[in-house]
């Protein structure tokens, strides 16, 4: 498996990489420049931690994502839940519900996807 854990810098690479792929990575240096100050080795070396993380892959100086911007986030939830609640979805729900009311449309929301997990 992956490792899905990111540094802050990582994960704001990342988000331009998952926006703008496929990008040349000569753009993705101004890109970086611009937003972050950074200096072209600095981008160089998050793009190849990226890599290595098996979060993007660059081939001929053309950047893609291997892994999606959703199955990230939903990796980080997964890790997050198991870290926190022992793996308990339905304690984080109950700790999530504990000082914030779900509205209708969230709760039909969480009964469609848990619906569609059963195969209904």
């Amino acid at each position: 498996m992956a490792e899905y854990r990111l540094t802050e810098a990582e994960e704001n690479l990342a988000n331009i990489i998952w926006e703008k792929e496929p990008i040349k990575s000569s753009e993705l240096v101004k890109i970086c420049e611009d937003r972050f100050n950074w200096k072209k080795s600095t981008t160089y070396t998050m793009l190849k931690r990226l890599e290595e993380k098996k979060i993007v892959e660059n081939n001929n100086s053309i950047v893609e994502a291997i892994t999606k911007k959703e199955d990230y986030h939903a990796e980080q939830t997964k890790i997050f839940v198991e870290e926190n609640f022992n793996g308990s979805l339905p304690k984080f729900l109950a700790a999530f519900t504990r000082r914030r009311k779900l509205s209708k449309r969230e709760i039909q929301e969480i009964e469609r996807l848990i619906n569609e997990y059963r195969g209904e």
